[in-house]
């Protein structure tokens, strides 16, 4: 459908018109004059130099669209009494929902200093893009965002993640055209076919096309409308147009696409809430083909602007040095009338209010934006209804991710009437040996179903897409808006997700610093399917680097934990899920692994992050153990209790110590990490002198990194992946990267002084092992009977 703006049908009164229009007006004059004003506001006096910023930042080019649709989603809230969130995906867009926050009063609640008068608009325009302000795009510091628009490509899934079991939310999505040509923008197309019309709330996409991106025309802008038109009804949505450059009749054409959307989604809900419709609904969207910045300069030093990519950022870039820019920007800002707009105190006029709804109506009054504020607390089980039985370690077996579902089945079963918890992952929760889950949640599913189908829910809230990008968003969308969840993948895959999850925890360091922002629920990573029991499919399935790169980040805000056996994961996960404010990263088995603490052991370890096993060690007390064997990651420490079993044979007379990690910021100094440990607590634990042999779970330099400025680091040898890879055996994996057991044993044998000459025939031994195994597996496709078959006799 299109709305001809030439010929729209006069759904809106001139009155109406009127308001709408001064109302636009003032956030196009108040956006001009955050990129541009640092004194003047009211432009009371003849603008001068000295009244324009020395440095010129922001983006004018979306503005001026997404002040439109601020101020028809204004007019459309207030109208029909919607509760509503806006995702505003445009790069850079600040300027126009800092604006719109101002007008409506939200900004000067959030912050008072920034009052709603000609001091307060010198505040606004001063403190954008300059040191010590705010940032120039839609960041945790707007009221009303959920959404880092830094980086693009995650607006419509942010958004489809909002309205998740919020069935009376309205959230609109604003799409820049630019956003529109990234991988995950196009896959979060597809968010329709899991959105319940019941249980959910609605997801209105305005896809704007203004036609560039910094430098270049952007794709959706220049295919004709009717392919356009094709992509989005294959997608399944039903497209309303909208195109014009005539402010009135733009307004006219907008007002009657708001309405027309807004009847069609309260039809759809109606139709599957009362009427018990259980056909996929085809939502609309919105197509705004508006120019690049719109109302601005035609032209400047004889070239166009308006309508081209030269509007995108700053389309008077010497204003301060050449009097023609200077006096195009006072002509710009004056073209907008703010003596109509503003009072002589600088405050708005009613007229300029009249469309803004009243409350947390507001877009930037929303709670739903501030998601802390609606969080309740998890109600998480005793874990001692799904704690194995240990009697001694390492005698039984268990699967722990299998372990953890059953605690998860009761989650989704104890949220079943609340709906505020989630599991996503790409297309893996059964692989991940997650599926008791399905007790209580089937898969979210709106799209066409066949017999063969397993366990789809058109009101699940299990959610499988092969898009770690769409999965993300989703969950973040979520926990932005009050609820909880947890991110279940394949360890090598969860890459895919690196540049967002910076971006997530660039906002949650950010929000820890704004106190009007309440703690939300943390991101929770649940990585399985890891790198040494990936030997089934092979070298591209085998990367742990994941860990690497979230410890990278603000230590504030990044927790790793990796769990050795199935009750100390229990006892990671009541904790990450009772958390706030965290990204945690659970790195966990899903294959058989001995069970080697008791829940209570379990719990008590997990509170240390880090401790000695007495049981698995031979060191008496007396004195310093000869070496330490220290492990993190479930085969890494199956491998040292295995080396530690073979020292304990091979060289009774050895001193060994065992030391566990689960909690990797533990190795951290204290000062550098919240969890880390101070000089003292290091070197009890793993000496200051002594050799410390390290298997850990991923990339070895990460933990030299770690540790590097403890006084043994020198004494520090670590063994972990080295980028060693193939579709092999599962011992093969760690015999390869020279983390198994008998590797380990002559890594003992060659630092701990004078062993080297002793125990020459014992280390000869171990690497004859090594040397029998590459001939066994080569032969018989399994490892060595010793090998498989072994087990702990501690």
């Amino acid at each position: 459908m299109s709305v001809d703006t030439q010929h729209a049908p006069a759904g809106l009164t001139d009155e109406e018109l009127a308001t709408l229009d001064a109302h636009w007006r003032a956030a196009n004059y108040l956006s001009v004059g955050q990129i541009y004003l640092m004194a003047n506001p009211l432009l009371t006096e003849p603008l001068r130099p000295g009244h324009v910023k020395p440095r010129l930042l922001g983006h004018w080019g979306t503005s001026p669209g997404l002040n439109l649709v601020h101020t028809h989603l204004n007019r459309l809230i207030k109208a029909r009494g919607l509760n509503a969130l806006c995702v505003w995906g445009p790069g850079h867009g600040g300027p126009a929902v800092l604006a719109n926050s101002w007008l409506e009063g939200s900004y000067t609640e959030t912050y008072p200093d920034v009052t709603r008068d000609a001091a307060g608009m010198a505040r606004l325009f001063r403190q954008f893009s300059f040191p010590g302000g705010v940032p120039s795009h839609v960041a945790p510091e707007t009221p009303g965002s959920i959404h880092e628009g830094g980086e693009l490509g995650y607006s419509l899934s942010h958004a489809y993640g909002a309205a998740l079991d919020n069935p009376g939310l309205l959230v609109a999505c604003v799409i820049g055209d630019g956003e529109a040509e990234t991988g995950p923008l196009a896959a979060s197309w597809h968010s329709n076919k899991f959105l319940d019309p019941v249980d959910d709330g609605a997801v209105l996409p305005i896809l704007h096309l203004n036609g560039y991106k910094i430098a270049n025309p952007t794709v959706l802008s220049r295919i004709p409308e009717t392919e356009l038109d094709d992509l989005l009804r294959g997608y399944g949505h039903e497209p309303i147009h909208v195109t014009g450059h005539d402010p009135a009749a733009v307004h006219r054409a907008m007002a009657e696409a708001m309405d027309t959307a807004a009847d069609r989604i309260a039809a759809l809900q109606r139709a599957a809430r009362v009427g018990g419709a259980t056909d996929r609904p085809r939502w609309p969207v919105i197509v705004l083909r508006t120019p690049k910045g719109w109302t601005g300069p035609a032209e400047v030093d004889g070239l166009p602007v308006e309508g081209t990519w030269r509007a995108h950022q700053v389309p008077l870039a010497a204003v301060r040095d050449n009097p023609e820019h200077l006096r195009q920007l006072e002509q710009w800002l004056r073209s907008y009338r703010p003596e109509e707009l503003f009072d002589e105190r600088g405050a708005p006029r009613p007229d300029v209010l009249a469309c803004i709804p009243e409350g947390a109506r507001r877009l930037g009054a929303t709670p739903h934006a501030n998601g802390g504020l609606l969080v309740r607390e998890l109600p998480l089980p005793p874990l001692e209804r799904y704690a194995v039985e240990v009697d001694k370690p390492g005698a039984t077996l268990h699967e722990p991710t299998r372990v953890l579902g059953e605690l998860l089945q009761d989650v989704m079963a104890a949220t079943a009437d609340r709906r505020d918890f989630r599991l996503v992952g790409p297309d893996e929760t059964a692989s991940n040996r997650l599926q008791a889950v399905y007790g209580a949640s089937g898969k979210a599913w709106q799209a066409a179903t066949l017999p063969v189908d397993e366990h789809l829910d058109r009101h699940g809230r299990v959610m499988e897409i092969l898009s770690e990008h769409t999965c993300q968003g989703w969950l973040e969308g979520y926990l932005l808006t009050g609820r909880h969840g947890l991110f279940s993948c394949y360890e090598a895959f969860v890459h895919i997700v690196d540049s967002m999850v910076n971006q997530h925890i660039k906002w949650l360091r950010t929000t820890r610093r704004l106190p009007w922002r309440a703690p939300i629920a943390s991101l929770n990573y649940l990585l399985t399917s890891h790198v040494w029991r990936q030997d089934h499919n092979g070298f591209s399935h085998q990367d742990p680097g994941f860990v690497d790169h979230i410890l990278n980040k603000s230590p504030e805000a990044v927790r790793v934990y990796l769990p050795p056996d199935a009750n100390t994961l229990l006892s990671v996960a009541d904790h990450v899920l009772r958390s706030r404010d965290y990204v945690n990263v659970v790195v966990a088995g899903k294959q058989p692994c001995f069970d080697w603490l008791s829940m209570e052991e379990a719990k008590a370890h997990c509170a240390r992050g880090a401790g000695i096993w007495e049981w698995a060690g031979t060191e008496d007390g007396t004195r310093e153990p000869d070496v330490v064997l220290g492990c993190a990651g479930d085969v890494p420490t199956q491998e040292v209790l295995a080396a530690a079993q073979l020292l304990r044979r091979e060289l009774p007379g050895l001193a060994v110590r065992v030391v566990n990690v689960v909690d990797i910021a533990r190795l951290l100094p204290s000062e550098e990490h919240p969890h880390g440990m101070t000089d003292f607590e290091y070197d009890g634990l793993f000496t200051a002198g002594k050799p410390v042999i390290f298997a850990y779970h991923g990339y070895p330099w990460l933990i030299h990194r770690l540790a590097y400025s403890r006084t043994g680091h020198h004494h520090l040898h670590v063994r972990g992946y080295k980028e060693i890879g193939t579709t092999t055996t599962p011992f093969d994996m760690v015999v390869r990267n020279d983390l198994d057991r008998y590797r380990l044993v002559m890594d003992v044998i060659d630092r701990v002084p004078g062993l080297a000459v002793r125990s020459a025939a014992v280390r000869q031994r171990m690497a004859d092992v090594r040397q029998r195994h590459h001939v066994w597996i080569r032969e018989h496709g399994t490892d060595l009977p010793e090998v498989a078959d072994w087990s702990w006799d501690g």
